[in-house]
């Protein structure tokens, strides 16, 4: 008989699956954003680069969804605190708040777009705009686990349970990684230039 069948304690310290496929995801988006800040290296390196100017409303958007991971998180407390009324306010309010980081964004866009840095103008134009976009696209996945998040929320009774509880984290960790995410793309995007 192996030790791990004799330890009860040890399948209490394994990760949840659920967590463990999030995070292998997390490696995969990871790989993916740095094959393409490599590529943008690369390709800056060239010499046929066109300078840009970051729109400020970028600088916005960035606020914004760091203060959606601060509210979302105050849900998640919450929730494991039995306080359903900050557990499902700050739930909407982060999903309001995420869904204005990608109103922001498309903003900047057409800002972007505006002042001549349409995909044709130049392969520096694309990978903002591919860069930027993938992760918007990342965002607003995280925005459909908060829309489920708030479905069940306000459909299920309220019950801390340790399903419930594991399904909200999920939301939350990924949610954090967005943003880490984000931040990390528009240091890179900022110095890179």
């Amino acid at each position: 008989m192996s030790t791990t069948a004799m330890n009860p304690m040890s399948f209490r310290n394994r990760i949840h699956p659920h967590k463990f496929a999030l995070y292998a995801s997390f490696a995969s988006i990871i790989m993916m954003f740095g094959a393409l800040t490599s590529a943008y290296i690369v390709k800056h390196a060239a010499g046929d680069w066109l300078e840009y100017k970051m729109p400020s409303i970028f600088y916005v958007s960035t606020a914004v969804l760091i203060l959606s991971s601060i509210v979302l998180h105050t849900s998640y407390i919450g929730f494991k605190r039995k306080k359903e009324a900050v557990y499902k306010g700050m739930l909407i309010v982060a999903f309001i708040l995420g869904i204005a980081f990608v109103v922001l964004q498309y903003q900047g866009w057409q800002i972007l777009f505006a002042s001549g840095m349409d995909l044709k103008a130049n392969v520096s134009a694309s990978f903002l705009y591919l860069i930027t976009g993938l992760h918007a696209a990342h965002i607003l996945g995280g925005v459909a686990a908060i829309t489920v998040a708030i479905i069940h929320a306000f459909t299920l009774p309220f019950i801390v349970t340790e399903k419930r509880r594991i399904r909200f984290q999920l939301v939350l960790h990924y949610w954090h990684f967005v943003d880490i995410l984000w931040i990390y793309l528009l240091a890179f995007l900022l110095l890179v230039k």
